[in-house]
């Protein structure tokens, strides 16, 4: 029986997380959107920010809180959203209107604030996004949520996070101290938004800006070419197993930044593990999409995985970009 999502009511525009911080979206969130306009969009969802979920020394890790305001029979499965922006800026707020429509549905979510590495080099983020996910657990009672069903979803330097949270689950080195100590960081599924994959290839590639390599160092706390070993733990390539929760890959396929190969790469080792993998091509898109179509996809895979609708079956088709997209995409490349 064929089955019918309801369209997602914010936000069917382009997303952009960039790889190397360029925030149009968060900029965008900071001057137009607050919390009170977020109730004027969707008055059944409420909005709670800066919640404490652990700390790094005496500076407090936090996140924001959208859930439904009606409170739920069950308890209610979880999405955590994991800002991008080359893992040196971007926030939290950047998560909101991504995480609304789904809040609307029933799910719990946050979006969770990191250390970037101008503050702390990796492993940091990690360590602070795995204790959001053990914070959720440690909460479940709480607040209501179903501690085996938590998936993670993230954009570009955050699809990156959301994978290694993925697939290095319970891993007592990758842990950290960051908080809620002897609860799992495991999650059900994982959504990756044009997340690098295996850093060392994204390092030693040519026609990548040099951008990246500074990136790639500040990441590492110094010269990645002096701690390739660094790259090597910290790439989602690096961990895959059979074991791994199922992954939905979603990449421009003209994306000069993080390229498309780093999406193929990843699911090609992914299917010889024998882990459920979807990759979806964004034809002709950048570093960044948007569009019906898209989180569409988005939510189907997470009903599928997180409210064990079974039946929901995940196009792995490819999508086009609108035609908005496609000439903004062009004018950029004139410009540039």
């Amino acid at each position: 029986m064929k089955r019918v999502f309801s369209k997602p009511s914010v936000p069917n525009r382009l997303v952009h997380h960039g790889f190397l911080g360029a925030m149009g979206m968060t900029f965008w969130l900071a001057g137009v959107l607050s919390e009170g306009c977020f109730a004027q969009i969707n008055p059944h969802v409420a909005i709670q920010r800066d919640v404490a979920y652990g700390a790094a020394g005496n500076r407090p890790l936090l996140l924001d809180i959208v859930r439904p305001k009606q409170e739920a029979k069950d308890p209610m499965p979880v999405v955590v959203f994991i800002h991008g922006g080359g893992w040196s800026g971007g926030n939290k707020q950047a998560g909101l209107p991504l995480l609304v429509p789904l809040a609307e549905k029933g799910y719990f979510c946050v979006s969770v604030g990191y250390r970037l590495t101008g503050e702390s080099p990796w492993p940091a983020q990690l360590h602070d996004c795995k204790a959001a996910i053990r914070w959720l657990r440690a909460n479940a009672p709480k607040y209501h949520l179903n501690p085996d069903k938590i998936g993670v979803w993230g954009a570009s330097a955050g699809g990156h996070l959301a994978l290694m949270v993925g697939l290095t689950s319970d891993q007592a080195d990758l842990e950290g101290q960051s908080g809620s100590p002897g609860h799992s960081s495991r999650v059900a599924c994982v959504v990756n938004w044009f997340g690098p994959t295996e850093l060392l290839t994204a390092w030693k590639d040519p026609t990548l800006s040099p951008m990246v390599k500074n990136v790639l160092d500040q990441l590492v706390g110094g010269s990645a070419e002096q701690k390739q070993e660094v790259l090597q733990a910290a790439s989602p390539l690096t961990y895959v197993s059979k074991d791994d929760p199922p992954v939905l890959t979603m990449h421009g396929t003209k994306d000069p930044i993080v390229p498309f190969s780093q999406a193929t790469m990843f699911n090609e080792a992914m299917k010889k593990a024998g882990a459920v993998s979807y990759l979806v091509p964004v034809e002709n898109a950048g570093h960044g999409f948007g569009g019906p179509e898209i989180f569409q996809r988005v939510h189907a895979f997470l009903d599928k995985y997180l409210r064990d609708q079974q039946t929901v079956e995940i196009s792995r088709e490819p999508i086009r970009v609108p035609a908005k997209q496609e000439k903004k995409t062009l004018e950029k490349k004139k410009a540039a």
